[in-house]
Order: C-alpha cells, then structure tokens, then sequence
C-alpha cells in the first residue's frame, strides 16, 4: 500500500510502498478516507521508543472492512497510522461517524477539540467573564475561543504572534479583540490593556513567558489553566502572582477510550449547534512531506488529506 512513511529519527515523511497491516486480534482493519495532522503527530513522531520505518500516526475517518464509517484518533498500532491506505487500530479506540457530520469535522473534535473543552470546563467560566485564549490562532485556539462563549464568555480576548492569523479571527468574528506577542516587554501591558479589570480565566497553550506575562494581567479568582508547553517548559515564577489565582496544568488526552469518545460526541453535537469553525488546509496525499514540513513551521490551520 501507499503510506506516508518517517524512515528515521528527524526524517521528513515521504510517500512509498509499506507492507499493508494484518488482522489482528483486538484491533480493526481500516481503509482510511481523510486523515489529519497536528503538533503531537510530529512530536510524537520522534519521541524514545518509536521503531523505524512508522507511518504517521494521525487522526483519521476511513472505513471498517463492513463498510462501517469510523472516525480513530492517533492511536493506530505502531508502525501504521492514519497517512496510509490502510491502517490497524484497537477496537476501543474505533469510533462510529453520524452520517451527518463530514470526515474534516470529525477529525477535527477529536483532539484539539478535546484539549480546548476539558480544561475550559474545569475553570468553570461564569457568564460574563473574560478569557484569555494564550497561543490563539492554531486549531485547539480557534476551537477555544468559541467554545469559552458557548461556555458563558463576556468577552474572548486572543493573544498569539502571528498577526495576520489574528486579525483573521477577529475578522471571523470569533475573538473580541487581539494581542499580538512580540516577545519583548510591550507584552505584558498590551495583555493588561485587553485585560480590562483582568482577565478572569486564561488557557494557556504555550506556557514560558507568555503565560507570566498573563499572569500579571489577571485579577483575583483568576484561573490559569496550562495545557502546552511550546514557549517553554521551565519559568521562573513568583509565588506571590498566584495568591488568590490559582494555577492547574492539564493533560487531556490520558483518560480511557470510552470517556474520550463521550466528549467526542458531545462536540460533534456542539460543534453543529453553534457551528464551530477552524480554518483548513488541504494537501493531495502526495504531497504529505509539504504537509508535514508545514505543520511543523506552524500552520494557523487545520491540516488534513484525502487518501482515497
């Protein structure tokens, strides 16, 4: 079969001849439809532990040998993944697709959707209230933003250092107003500018600098919920900044395949309700090392493919 194939540590996918995956108990044979990249695919891609050659893993909608449409997240049985014909993945992590809803949005209230709703429902926003969606303009922003105001949102202010992307959403009507980071000390008082009175919950999806910084535009009984990393794993925090805020870091992606697949469901319906949009970016298959290389630079979009 044709696959998206990663040879070795640090190497670009290129497409090549792979051997097609078997059937294998506790697993299901999937021929793939659409398949999508994010920022885990390619970290995960190189992390300890992964065996060369692998497919990229991805999420993908394809279909079971019955003809059954499925959506399955990048959990595919290792060396296979979703940048392929056909893939292998457990059972419990094989999804059925309401005929409604079409493969980009499936794919696309999967993990980034995911990893927008949980820690914004754990801050437990109160109407009214203003968010700071921090490292905005990806998909897991694009997605927060809109569901901070289906969550009860006054105001969503978004912060991210692409400009353009930015204003994008603003255009889009999906941020109430903007900041774009420079990283540089103008930041924290362009962030405390928007703030308003301060901001009362921030997501925080890079962490490092930017998150400090946010930090400081905040008012009392703010809630600083950290989910990434991508601008630093270490700060040098003053404790005092967090009295009567609190701080949590969140992973989203660690909980069982059947409370996965609830949330899952609940934003296909969601997702259709308020008609939750992200931008996309379409590549032939073909063309998965652009792809891949694109992802890596920062897309401010959802990347995905047709496989067949």
């Amino acid at each position: 079969m044709k696959a998206a194939v990663i040879k070795e540590r640090g190497a670009i996918p290129v497409i090549q001849d792979f051997p097609e995956p078997q059937e294998k108990e506790g697993a299901v044979l999937i021929d793939v439809d659409t398949a999508g990249l994010g920022g885990w695919d390619v970290l995960g891609a190189y992390r300890l532990g992964v065996e060369y050659p692998c497919v990229i893993r991805g999420e993908g909608v394809g279909r079971t040998l019955d003809g059954t449409r499925v959506y399955f997240g990048e959990r595919s049985v290792l060396p296979f993944g979703a940048w392929a014909e056909r893939t292998l993945v457990p059972q419990e992590e094989v999804w059925e697709v309401p005929d409604h809803i079409d493969d980009r949005t499936a794919i696309t209230m999967g993990i980034a959707a995911t990893g927008a709703l949980i820690p914004l429902e754990e801050a437990k926003i109160q109407p009214g209230e203003t968010v700071l969606i921090l490292g905005a303009t990806g998909t897991l922003g694009q997605i927060a933003l809109q569901l901070a105001k289906y969550l009860g949102a006054g105001k969503v202010v978004a912060a991210a250092r692409h400009e353009e992307s930015l204003f994008r959403l603003k255009e889009r009507g999906i941020a109430d107003d903007i900041v774009c980071l420079n990283g540089d000390e103008k930041d924290e008082a362009a962030l405390k500018d928007a703030a308003g009175e301060g901001f009362d919950v921030v997501l925080d999806l890079v962490c490092g600098q930017p998150m400090l910084n946010a930090l400081k535009a905040t008012r009392w009984g703010a809630r600083i919920m950290t989910i990434g990393t991508g601008a630093g794993r270490q700060i040098n925090l003053d404790m005092a900044l967090l009295l009567f805020r609190s701080l949590s870091v969140i992973g989203t992606g660690q909980r069982a395949p059947d409370d996965r697949r609830r949330i899952w469901e609940r934003l296909l319906k969601i997702a259709e309700e308020q008609d939750i949009s992200v931008d996309y970016l379409e590549y032939d298959f073909d063309k998965a090392s652009e792809a891949w290389e694109t992802q890596v630079s920062g897309p401010h979009a959802k990347i995905y493919s047709a496989i067949k």
